[in-house]
């Protein structure tokens, strides 16, 4: 039997480490047994229940199998914490990873509340991300936190396996919860969707899609004749609508799924004569000749966050490099604040080490700073993080109502939590606007 070693000389037997079956130890390494609980774990639940204490939420604590022994917090919206001891031994060893890997072994969650509860929780936790952890030992970052792994830090030598590790899982999968047209990014919406959002049924929310679509094509001036070069192919969404406006659209990816998928839809759409979709890293576009300056338009949703910091001067040389005199570039971007980013651009999260391995957000001042030197300027800035939230839930509601077709197509129980984790993670930085998310229009400088 697995135990739990206590700093005080005891010890006591582990609760189990799932709350339905037993963990896949070869999927699932890190989630098969508990850290040991020690002194780390100790100091770690003195931290929680500080940091608790102090938020309008609600955690019920359990003891052993006496149910809630205890209550933190101020009031509002409520998780349990099944297994406390387990909770502060991953908190202690992998501090936010370990908070999220609790959530998916069941040591805490939302009990058996509406889906959304969880990032009810959690967004209240984002508002304060920077005051959680008193500020005397916010010093100790880069000594306590994990940190990035090398192979996520954006190098050609590891960019196409992280890429994979994400979009190509299964076109299947990203099928069940995605709108028809399969866009991966935050819709637009209008003010009376974000307003009521009960409004948005499944036609209007495919509508707010191509209207997040349309909008970039406007704003990069797309048209008959345009010569479109797309960063980020997805399942080829934008390139079909900017070929239906007569645009010539060259379309780059890594992703092979997605590559095979979207030439499918674009022979579907009788568009195969004015796309073309290449399995192509975007920095090779510096060492084409024909490349350079040779697109009216160049468009890039969301993939700016898949570049890593490291890159983000690479990847807007590249953007000026290909941009004709005269065009324009519009893109898609998370962003997070800089002071955030400063103090976690090192760290390794639960997002990178589960969802996105090369992960990295960057903030409108890091965009600012990578435009040095490429001659392009900002000329437009629309910010839709709110429109994000309600995309994320809209997102986790059809992956929970196709939860057993996402069981039959080979994922697992802890797959289907882990993925209700990240939506609802990510639902609650936008909706505590820890992150936004902003649509970018740049155009050449004006040289005199």
């Amino acid at each position: 039997m697995t135990t739990i070693d206590d700093p005080c000389g005891t010890t006591r037997p582990a609760t189990p480490t799932s709350p339905t079956s037993p963990i896949d130890a070869d999927r699932w390494a890190d989630l098969a047994e508990p850290p040991s609980y020690g002194i780390a774990a100790r100091i770690a639940r003195r931290l929680f229940r500080r940091a608790i204490d102090r938020l309008p939420v609600t955690v019920l604590v359990a003891d052993g199998e006496h149910g809630p022994a205890e209550v933190l917090g101020q009031g509002g919206p409520t998780v349990h914490v099944h297994r406390p001891d387990e909770l502060y031994a991953r908190l202690a060893r992998d501090q936010l990873i370990g908070f999220g890997e609790a959530y998916l072994t069941g040591a805490w969650d939302e009990g058996d509340q509406p889906p959304g509860a969880l990032g009810d929780f959690l967004e209240v936790l984002a508002a304060r991300m920077a005051r959680l952890v008193p500020p005397a030992l916010q010093s100790l970052r880069t000594v306590v936190a994990t940190r990035l792994p090398h192979t996520h830090r954006g190098a050609r030598s590891h960019t196409q396996e992280n890429v994979a590790a994400h979009y190509d899982l299964s076109n299947e999968l990203f099928a069940l919860f995605l709108d028809p047209s399969l866009s991966y990014s935050s819709a637009l919406f209008t003010a009376d969707e974000r307003a009521e959002p009960e409004r948005i049924d499944d036609a209007a929310f495919l509508a707010a899609q191509h209207r997040k679509t349309d909008r970039l094509l406007d704003r990069a001036g797309v048209g008959p004749g345009t010569r479109v070069l797309e960063i980020g192919t997805g399942w080829g969404e934008l390139a079909i609508r900017a070929a239906e406006r007569g645009a010539e659209v060259r379309s780059i990816t890594l992703s092979v799924e997605q590559r095979a998928l979207a030439l499918q839809r674009i022979e579907a759409a009788g568009l195969a004569h004015l796309v073309r979709v290449d399995l192509c890293d975007y920095r090779a576009l510096l060492d084409d000749p024909a490349a350079a300056h040779a697109y009216d338009a160049v468009l890039s949703v969301e993939m700016i966050e898949a570049v890593g910091a490291e890159y983000w001067p690479t990847y807007f040389s590249t953007l000026a490099h290909v941009l004709a005199p005269d065009g324009k570039v519009a893109i898609q971007a998370i962003t997070m604040p800089e002071d955030r980013r400063r103090a976690t651009r090192e760290t390794h999260t639960f997002i990178t080490k589960y969802i996105f391995p090369g992960g990295a957000l960057p903030s409108l001042e890091a965009i600012d700073e990578a435009l040095a030197d490429t001659g392009l300027r900002v000329a437009d800035d629309l910010a839709i993080g709110a429109d994000y939230a309600l995309t994320l839930q809209r997102w986790d509601d059809a992956f929970h109502t196709a939860r057993e077709q996402v069981l039959a197509l080979g994922f697992d129980a802890m797959f289907c939590r882990m993925w209700h984790f990240y939506l609802q993670y990510c639902r609650a930085g936008f909706a505590a606007g820890y992150i936004d998310d902003h649509q970018l229009v740049f155009v050449p400088e004006v040289r005199r």
